[in-house]
């Protein structure tokens, strides 16, 4: 018999789906699928009260991946808002944050800053390097997640939303306080290897209301970009999206071309140079 599902826990080829009517069932897939998300709506086979298939999966409205070895990996599907986690320590990485937010661009969702753990030394400097981020229009919010997460609930409402972050930014806090209990576990720091303990390992989707959703994810090293486009990448960010069809050369690599516009841009300071570096970066990346 088959009904419609949606995964609401990945453990890689393992799943645990949810049918409309609020029945769960581990699931496996058929021939070692491994090309499923958490938050994919599934078609599914019942064996019986505990196990089913899953057979195939539904349209998605948007995926993202995460970067392993070369190789993409599914983080989840059908988001709708992605919550980027940064904290003064461990130190964060702005590389990371930066790729989420093409990625979200990419995949026309909306992206959500983070600064948590806003009771450390340090935060100021992040207060001011995410100013630019600002700037590009995106929302920046500050949080002390052990303190108080209430502000963030009308941020998340009607939202399908992600956590996603390094692994020790507090993304793991943060679901526990949204969801009033000890549901996702946490970790301290490990300040020698000045990176967190990996505490989630696998995606988990939980329900704060009826109209929303929350995805807590792995901490991330890497994120995913090779699905993209070398020559759409710009698109991708809201600063240099503008001077799109204005250099000489329609294939211009903005490097050592002339008239090229995003150069020109650049030494006039009206974009910044280590964001025209950031875009040959993954570039040359897609390229290889």
């Amino acid at each position: 018999m088959h009904e419609t599902a949606q995964i609401i826990t990945s453990y890689g080829r393992r799943y645990i789906v949810r049918t409309n009517d609020k029945r769960t069932y581990e699931a496996s897939t058929r021939s070692k699928r491994s090309d499923f998300a958490c938050g994919d709506w599934v078609s599914i086979d019942i064996l019986n009260d505990e196990q089913a298939v899953i057979e195939d999966v539904q349209p998605r409205q948007s995926l993202l991946y995460r970067q392993d070895a070369y190789k993409s990996k599914l983080i989840a599907a059908n988001v709708t808002q992605l919550l980027i986690v940064v904290a003064a320590s461990p130190t964060p990485s702005e590389a990371l944050l930066q790729r989420a937010l093409i990625a979200a661009e990419a995949a026309q969702i909306n992206a959500v800053i983070l600064l948590n753990k806003t009771d450390l030394p340090g935060t100021e400097y992040w207060r001011e390097r995410l100013s630019f981020y600002t700037e590009l229009g995106y929302n920046v919010i500050e949080l002390s997640a052990q303190q108080d997460v209430r502000h963030l609930l009308p941020v998340l409402w009607n939202h399908t939303n992600i956590l996603l972050g390094q692994s020790g930014m507090g993304k793991s806090t943060i679901t526990n306080a949204l969801l009033g209990d000890d549901r996702a576990r946490t970790a301290d720091i490990s300040t020698a290897l000045d990176s967190g303990k990996h505490t989630t390992t696998h995606a988990q989707l939980y329900d704060l209301d009826e109209e929303t959703q929350l995805i807590d994810s792995p901490g991330l090293q890497e994120f995913g970009l090779h699905h993209l486009a070398p020559e759409k990448l710009p698109c991708y960010f809201p600063d240099l999206h503008p001077l799109m069809g204005q250099c000489r050369f329609h294939n211009c690599t903005h490097r050592a071309e002339p008239d090229c516009a995003f150069k020109a841009a650049a030494e006039k300071g009206e974009i910044h140079w280590e964001r025209l570096a950031l875009l040959q970066k993954i570039t040359d990346e897609l390229m290889q």
